[in-house]
Order: structure tokens, then sequence, then C-alpha cells
């Protein structure tokens, strides 16, 4: 049995749904296909709500196109025997979505609870169409097997409840099951929430570990993984193959071909991802595994997040370095603060690291506050904080062992006039990372692209 996920891109538009129900329906066997909402209406959903919360009558017209979307896709994509019907479950939803809206432009306020429901109302709709349209489709939803709990502020799903749901939702013999991808309910009050950041993707990976797939099929927009940004990099590759770990390291620096924790369910239990084009079926994709296969290209990608503030802490820690890393990482992780790496300058000692630019004021506040006996004795100085800068990541087999590579790259760097801040090579067996300028980004990139590949 497959799992496949179709993104917004490819839910988006007539076009594009077609080809989902062509991909689907050349599946022998049964599949599992999670469904985002259309593309780009997550973002018109929130926008519309903040717009109502605002007292902006425009909020109306926004309602209004959002309603034309989906019955004009009604219009073309569902076979007309069920067209009516199919009518009649989303104009019933974008009611009840209307009146959400109406009832927050009254009080002037958007609660999160209402706001989760109200992007709910994405993938609902887009279930029902989708599973309509397809031969031998039939809806399951979500919202009774995905099942969530509060973690500080954050919904996290319960992942030992949602395996036992799941398993009970699809032991009954089904063709082409289609389910709402990020939607969810919370195990304690019932509530509609969702997963966040990558939703649909942890969906499906939740759904696919639960049932022992053979494959999870990530279905988007683009030919795979490619060895840079295309449009950055002109001549970037197709990568055939990776790791999941590999896979991970790319995604948590920028690359956006899938959610890093949509990876851990299948991790776990061994089940490959193929990440294929919905636009491109014919193409082969990029197959992510457990380990290296023969051939593999040494180095997969690379990829940048390039708002990032760089931090550095000095003074009296050379003999406390590893006491200095764990009591500034426990202070940012239990904030949610993620740090992208630890860097070295040769020419500065003490502790740099990066973190995402929308961090970085909590980032110093946590510092301060962490360090401040040894800030009041005077043997740590005050944290110094540089914005601006973008951290790039060298992704690939066996990094930890590749010091000549690392030389190079930061050689060819230093040759072109870009400046490196801070670099890690040697602490991790996948990834090697540089801190650049921002504004030298897309030079720097396409350097290390030229050196690497």
């Amino acid at each position: 049995m497959k799992v496949l996920k179709f993104g917004g891109t490819s839910v988006g538009s007539v076009e594009s749904l077609r080809n989902v129900k062509d991909i689907v329906e050349s599946i022998n066997g049964p599949a599992v296909v999670i469904v985002s909402a259309l593309g780009g209406l997550t973002d018109q959903l929130i926008a519309t709500a903040r717009a109502a919360a605002a007292n902006d009558p425009s909020y109306m017209d926004s309602m209004q196109s959002i309603r034309s979307r989906h019955l004009a896709i009604i219009d073309n994509v569902v076979p007309e025997i069920a067209r009516q019907e199919v009518t009649d479950k989303v104009s019933g939803l974008l009611s009840d979505l209307e009146r959400m809206y109406s009832g927050v432009y009254l009080i002037r306020h958007l609660p999160q609870m209402t706001l989760d429901i109200i992007v709910s109302f994405g993938e609902r709709m887009s279930s029902v169409i989708v599973a309509a349209m397809i031969d031998g489709g039939s809806r399951h939803d979500s919202l009774g097997f995905i099942k969530t709990e509060k973690w500080y502020d954050k919904n996290i799903a319960d992942q030992k409840l949602t395996t036992e749901l799941i398993r009970q939702e699809f032991s009954r013999p089904f063709k082409y099951a289609v389910v709402p991808g990020f939607i969810s309910t919370d195990i304690n009050t019932g509530d509609i929430t969702n997963l966040g950041r990558g939703g649909s993707d942890f969906t499906a990976a939740l759904v696919a570990a639960a049932l022992d797939a053979e494959v999870l099929e990530i279905w988007t927009d683009v030919d795979g993984f490619l060895s840079a940004d295309p449009r950055i990099v002109s001549d970037a590759v197709l990568v055939p193959h990776m790791t999941f770990i590999e896979s991970m390291e790319l995604c948590s620096y920028g690359a956006k071909v899938i959610y890093p924790p949509t990876i851990y369910p299948v991790f776990h239990k061994n089940i490959p991802i193929r990440i294929l084009n919905t636009f491109n079926p014919a193409a082969p994709g990029t197959l992510i595994t457990d380990s290296q296969c023969d051939g593999d290209l040494k180095v997969k990608g690379i990829s940048a997040i390039r708002d990032t503030s760089l931090f550095h802490i000095d003074g009296n820690i050379s003999g406390k370095l590893k006491n200095t890393v764990s009591r500034t990482f426990n202070a940012l992780a239990k904030k949610g603060v993620k740090v992208f790496n630890v860097s070295r300058n040769d020419a500065r000692p003490g502790m740099s690291f990066a973190v995402a630019k929308g961090d970085a004021d909590v980032t110093y506040d946590l510092l301060c506050r962490e360090f401040a006996p040894e800030l009041s004795k005077g043997t740590v100085s005050r944290p110094e904080r540089i914005d601006n800068v973008a951290t790039i990541a060298v992704v690939g087999e066996n990094m930890r062992d590749n010091s000549r590579l690392g030389a190079r790259i930061r050689h060819t760097l230093s040759r072109d006039g870009i400046r490196v801040e801070g670099y890690s090579e040697g602490a991790s067996d996948t990834t090697m990372a540089y801190v650049v300028d921002a504004d030298r980004l897309d030079n720097a990139l396409r350097h290390i692209h030229t050196l690497v590949f």
C-alpha cells in the first residue's frame, strides 16, 4: 500500500487536479491520498480573518473569491453524476466559514481557537472535492483520527493514540482513501487544532507509519531535491538519492521540499520517501532511504537560510566551553529557539552560533539572563549580535572527515572577497555550515556549487 501527499500547488488548479486524478487512478492496489488546501488558500483564510478582526469590510470580497474559486473547480473536475452532492457539501462548509468571519467582524477579535477552525476549512473542502473527483475515492476525515495535545503553547501529535485510531479507520477495505492533511483535534477538548507548518506532510507520515506503507510519495511542483535553489544556481542538478538524515539537514537549512519533522515517523519505520512532480509525473524524482547507495553523489546539496543573526559569546570560557554550549542551548530550547550551528571564527576565541533573525531579540534577552552572574563579574562579555547574515549548509556523505573540502570552500569564498563570519566543520557527519553576509549569499552559493558539483 502507498501513501501519497499532494501539496497546495498540486491541488491548486483544474489542470493540476486532473494530474492528481490520473496519478492516483494509475495505482494498482490501495492507496491513501493526503491533500492540502487549494494552493495559497491557507494564507488567504488567515488574511481574511485578520481583515475581519480589524473591522475591514473587504473581508467579504475575499470570502466571495474563496467561494467562487471552489465552486468553479467543482464544475470543472467533479463528474457530473456527483457534482450537485459535492456542491452542496462544499457550499455548506463555505456558509459555515462565512458565519465564522461575520462573528469575527462583529466582535473585532480573533482568538487562536477561532483561527484554527477557520484555517481547517481549506483541507476540509479540498478533500471533499478530490475524493469525489477520483474514481474509487472515499473521504476519511482526519479530525476523527489525528489527535493532538498541548505542549506549552503548541499542539503536538499524540502519536500513540493517533496510530491506534488510524489503524481502526483503515481496517476495512478501501481503494483510494482521501484524507485532509494538516488538521486535527485536541484529545482533551475535541477542539479543532492543526499540526502547524508542514502539517500535511506530517499527516502523511503519521498515516504511512501507522499502516506500514511500502512508500510515502510527496507530490509537489519540482522534480525532486535539486543540488541548490535553481532560482539562484542555474545549473543545479537533480539528486537521485539521499539519506533521511541528509534530507532533514537540507530542509532544516532552507530547502523547501519537505518539512523536517515529516521524516521522523517514517524514518523510525524505515519507510522510503519519494519526492515527485505532479506536473511532470514521468520524472524519476528523488528517493530517500536510511543508507547510502552505490553511485550516490558525495555532496547532496547546498541550502541556505537568508534571514539569520549571528551571536558571539566571549570571555573566560575557554575551559568551560562545553558547559557554556549546554547552558546556551538549554536556555534557547525552552523557548523554542532553534540554533542552526555552532560556528568557529579562527580570529576570535569564544563561541558563536546562528539563529533565525526573527528569534534574535529573544535570544539576546535569554543570553543576558542566563549569563547574568558572569556578566556582572565581567568574566563574560555582553553577547555580540550580527544581523544581515545568512547561513549556508553543504550537505553530503562523511562531511566530518572531509576537512580538505572545507578548506577549499573557505578559500573559494575568501578569493571572491566574501567574508566568512563563522563556520562549522567536523561537528557533523553530514553538514558543513558557513555564515556570510546576506548581501553576498547568492554569489557564495554559486561559487560553492561550482566547486562541489
